[in-house]
């Protein structure tokens, strides 16, 4: 059977991966550089089923989301960076209320308003720190419109799987740039459906505890099992508590479900790293540049070698230490003030060979930028 194949933009391939995925509630705010992925669900997603509302802001956006969730649907929202800003007390309360949420936060230059329409990586940060408390946190991202939509796909898989927001961490130049899209059949991609629990009603529910392997069965709110859901810490039937022990093991089960199982969690792509001297680590839209510069290179008989990230939270540090363990040295490339370059440094053994290429003018970073920088560095010896 010919495969589907469309020509679109990287915010349309998110929007097809996500009904590929199930998504059946959506809630969001228009705002640059993410708008289209509203747009297109607005006359898509209710074709199929689905539920499309625009809310007054993105506060209203994720919440919104969020009570969709809890009454059993698969749920996105889409934004940019003062968007994103203004969701972070909501993310934490989907943390802490381990509801499963998609948020794509399509990056353009800041802060504040800063340039709507430019590219920029620099909300790497504020995905992983953005909302107070200790908390764990996945985001990903992708470089082309092929690995946007199974990053996508794989996004609902983990929120389900782990029952806690993602987010989707795209760019501009991804967002905005259009290249081929060939589209999975059904069932290509394996899917993960909501944990439903098995207690029958009348039957003592405990919504917050775990079962051996980890996961938290959920109970459609409204449902036949009453719970209660708070931000506040709770024990396992949902009510607050502030109980030290209790307190200790909740905290403990947020961050540990996701940092004990970061192996599994890690996607990356790997280009030439297997004699390589000088390795790129990159993600988004500037890894294109970087693996432009390693292919061209490598013909002139330069051993340079790529790491592309797609998680960057939880960062993959065992994955960065092994595979940059021979590198004489290692060329972060990203647009901002350098943001994943500091947990590089964190994971190789050697971090004064760890050097940074960035652009932060909201233009995209070229294979020019990084030769110049890459000469630079070879010229040190570094």
């Amino acid at each position: 059977m010919d495969k589907k194949i469309k020509f679109v933009q990287g915010n349309e391939a998110c929007v097809e991966a996500a009904l590929y995925a199930g998504l059946d509630f959506f809630a969001g705010y228009p705002i640059t550089p993410s708008t289209e992925i509203a747009e297109h669900l607005s006359v898509r997603l209710p074709r199929k089923g689905g539920k499309f509302i625009q809310m007054e802001d993105e506060i209203a956006s994720i919440c919104a989301i969020i009570g969709a969730s809890l009454t059993g649907h698969k749920v996105m929202t889409a934004t940019s960076g003062p968007g994103f800003s203004l969701m972070q007390e909501a993310l934490g309360y989907a943390v802490m209320t381990e509801i499963p949420c998609v948020i794509v936060n399509v990056q353009r230059g800041g802060p504040s308003t800063g340039l709507p329409t430019h590219v920029s990586q620099g909300d790497v940060y504020q995905a992983r720190w953005g909302t107070h408390g200790d908390h764990a946190i996945i985001a990903m991202t992708a470089s082309n419109h092929q690995d946007l939509f199974k990053i996508t796909v794989e996004a609902f898989n983990l929120a389900e799987t782990y029952r806690t927001p993602v987010i989707l961490l795209f760019d501009e130049v991804i967002g905005h740039m259009r290249e081929k899209l060939v589209l999975p059949e059904p069932g290509e991609i394996p899917l993960v459906e909501r944990l439903k629990t098995t207690v029958r009603e009348g039957i003592d529910f405990h919504p917050y505890l775990p079962r051996e392997d980890g996961r938290l069965p959920m109970a459609d709110f409204g449902g036949v099992h009453r719970h209660n859901v708070t931000g506040l810490y709770h024990d396992m039937w949902g009510f607050p508590t502030d109980t030290p022990e209790i307190v200790h093991g909740l905290i403990r089960h947020l961050v540990d479900k996701i940092r004990n199982n970061v192996n599994h969690i890690a996607r990356y792509k790997e280009y030439y790293l297997e004699d390589a001297d000088n390795i790129f680590i990159s993600y988004g839209s500037a890894a294109r540049s970087a693996l432009h510069v390693v292919t061209s290179q490598r013909k002139k008989g330069e051993r340079l070698g790529l790491l592309e990230l797609q998680t960057l939270w939880p960062f993959p540090y065992d994955i960065v230490r092994e595979k940059c363990a021979r590198a004489q040295s290692i060329l972060v490339v990203e647009m901002n003030m350098g943001q994943i370059v500091r947990v590089v440094k964190r994971a190789v053994d050697n971090p004064q060979r760890v050097v940074l290429a960035n652009r932060i003018d909201g233009v995209f970073i070229t294979d020019a930028d990084i030769r110049n920088i890459l000469r630079i560095i070879q010229g040190k010896g570094v």
